[in-house]
């Protein structure tokens, strides 16, 4: 495996996200900002921050195996969420969860980034992810 990810002792723990990623290899592969669009542009869960979370990671997905990647090579994630609220934590978790193991992302998570913003491109858009990658 090209990537290995680790919490280290003194960092904070529990966290939903490993806070190191080591990578080893010469291919990178960074995903633009995904949103929880279809492939014809129509939205999906709208009004529904779990559901638009599980669609981007879905569209993450499919854009990395375009690249011969997977999860298992994401060295970062970064999401950015509109109107970000700590109590919205559940929702956004549960849509990760509803997908984690349907896409072979490892739970904890990537080291990850949650970006609180007041809007994204369009304002239905509730979240977007961009994700780099290490591959052998």
């Amino acid at each position: 495996m090209s990537v290995e990810l680790t919490s280290p002792t003194g960092l904070m723990q529990p966290v939903p996200y490993h806070h190191v990623a080591v990578a080893t290899g010469t291919r990178q592969v960074y995903i633009s900002g995904q949103t929880a669009r279809a492939a014809d542009g129509a939205p999906a869960a709208p009004g529904d921050l779990a559901g638009q979370v599980a669609a981007v990671l879905r569209n993450v997905h499919i854009a990395l195996a375009s690249a011969g990647a997977g999860f298992t090579d994401v060295v970062r994630l970064t999401f950015y969420v509109t109107d970000w609220r700590p109590e919205k934590i559940e929702a956004f978790m549960g849509g990760v969860e509803s997908v984690a193991q349907e896409l072979g992302l490892p739970i904890p998570l990537p080291p990850s980034s949650l970006i609180g913003v007041d809007f994204l491109f369009e304002p239905d858009v509730l979240v977007e992810v961009e994700a780099t990658a290490v591959l052998d």
